[in-house]
């Protein structure tokens, strides 16, 4: 699971996400080709892996690759050992799967509205988007989606996890990233893998959001490395604060009484605001390095700001929760699995209790 936004058109720093199996999760798919495209992509997938082990101990791979995968084993190992987070054979395979992502995933929402489309399976519950193993299928359904009236959204993915259904694999698609980034991944799918509450995507990605970030900052501390650039840290938590910020106010305008072709110049004011403080905070506080021009300036729509407030909305709160529990990883799963267990509306009061920095009883 996921980016951030882990999309072709921002850096690899934000979520990611989970495309449903169809061979895993029957039922809820709307079409027999649908499935057909995720069961082949996922064989596809599981029948080019072979062992890192193998990889990094054979002279004839490129020697870059093998010092890659052998790092990726450290952090694998650091995974389970520091972080409690699950011993088994995920993430000690390798696939190069010979493109840049492995999957696609459409978002798609109402013209007027933040509320995603969504599908649902039996195992992984309602998820906001679906994935492809193809950008031309993938587009294919944009199109579709688009001449229905929707605003729809295409975003690459470098990785995803089953939930534990197969031994995932390290994607060549991964190794795009540096190392902090590529364990960082291998943290946030194993904790997909620890827990996953079925239904409630914001739930999962913001928990595993939260494993991934402490747990890089842990990685870096043990080998002795200095904090993450804080530039980049700050970049890329100022434009998730802008988002949601828009968020917030485009779901006021789409709750108000205002009449739909005033609703719709509104949601074109708030994008052009959104844009303009985005530049004011390029220079304000980046010193003029501006890493998210291309995707701030492409073309907007509801489902583009969509993956932010899915997979950022409840870190806080799981920052909370560790707290709580003195930094105990085993004691931190434990009850983020109380707090899945919660009927939706508690659930999500706890969070919220939670993210403004108060301690909660179970």
């Amino acid at each position: 699971m996921p980016s951030r936004l882990r999309i072709a058109l921002l850096d690899r720093r934000l979520p990611r996400w989970v495309p449903c199996l169809a061979f895993v999760l029957l039922g809820g798919c709307s079409s027999v080709q649908y499935y057909a495209q995720l069961g082949s992509g996922q064989l596809k997938l599981l029948s080019a892996r072979e062992p890192v082990a193998d990889v990094v101990a054979d002279p004839s791979r490129d020697a870059r690759l093998r010092e890659r995968l052998a790092l990726s084993q450290q952090a694998r190992d650091f995974a389970s050992a520091t972080l409690g987070l699950p011993d088994n054979h995920s993430y000690r395979l390798y696939s190069d799967i010979q493109r840049p992502y492995v999957v696609w995933n459409v978002f798609a929402t109402p013209e007027l509205s933040l509320h995603p489309l969504t599908h649902c399976f039996p195992i992984a519950g309602c998820v906001a988007y679906r994935g492809y193993y193809g950008e031309p299928a993938a587009q294919g359904e944009a199109k579709r989606l688009k001449a229905q009236g929707w605003d729809v959204y295409v975003g690459g993915v470098e990785a995803y996890s089953t939930l534990g259904w197969f031994d995932d694999p390290i994607l060549s698609s991964m190794l795009r990233w540096d190392d902090q980034r590529l364990a960082e991944t291998i943290f946030h799918e194993l904790a997909h893998q620890r827990y996953y509450l079925p239904g409630d995507t914001a739930f999962n990605e913001s928990y595993a959001s939260f494993v991934e970030q402490e747990g890089g900052r842990r990685w870096r501390a043990s080998r002795g490395l200095p904090p993450e650039n804080g530039l980049a840290v700050r970049q890329r938590e100022g434009l998730t604060r802008l988002v949601l910020d828009t968020r917030e106010r485009l779901d006021k305008l789409y709750a108000s009484s205002q009449s739909d072709e005033a609703k719709r110049a509104g949601k074109a004011a708030e994008f052009e605001r959104m844009r303009s403080e985005y530049r004011a905070l390029c220079l304000r506080e980046w010193g003029g390095k501006c890493p998210y021009d291309a995707w701030i300036n492409g073309p907007m729509n509801n489902a583009k700001l969509l993956p932010f407030g899915l997979y950022d909305q409840w870190v806080p709160a799981f920052a909370t929760l560790l707290r709580q529990v003195g930094g105990n990883w085993p004691a931190f799963y434990a009850r983020v699995e109380k707090l899945g267990a919660l009927p939706a509306a508690q659930r999500k009061a706890k969070l919220q209790q939670l993210k403004s920095g108060q301690p909660v009883s179970f």
